[in-house]
């Protein structure tokens, strides 16, 4: 398996979506019922599980279903600082992102 970061986004969609459909098989639910217990659309689900595509707030709400949110928490963590200077410099910029 390659790491993260070297998997494109349609690679990493796709290996959620197996691994989630792993997950479902695992609970012994079928995609109506997941899709159900769930609350999204049985299209949705089963559009997700052959291509990776998916509602951000579909996904979080199947994740739930099969008690798999926790890792949602990983995703974007505050950045952390080594000292008190970086901090007071980061209040000192822009609050916007800026042109690149």
């Amino acid at each position: 398996m390659l790491p993260l970061s070297l998997k494109s986004p349609v690679e990493i969609s796709t290996d959620v979506a197996k691994r989630l459909r792993a997950r479902r098989l695992d609970a012994n639910l079928s995609q109506e019922g997941l899709a159900n217990r769930a609350g999204v659309t049985l299209a949705s689900l089963k559009r997700f599980e052959r291509t990776g595509k998916i509602a951000f707030e579909s996904l979080v709400k199947l994740s739930f279903a099969l008690g798999s949110a926790e890792g949602f928490e990983a995703l974007f963590p505050p950045a952390k600082f080594e000292s008190i200077d970086e901090v007071i410099e980061r209040r000192k910029t822009r609050k916007r992102g800026g042109v690149k």
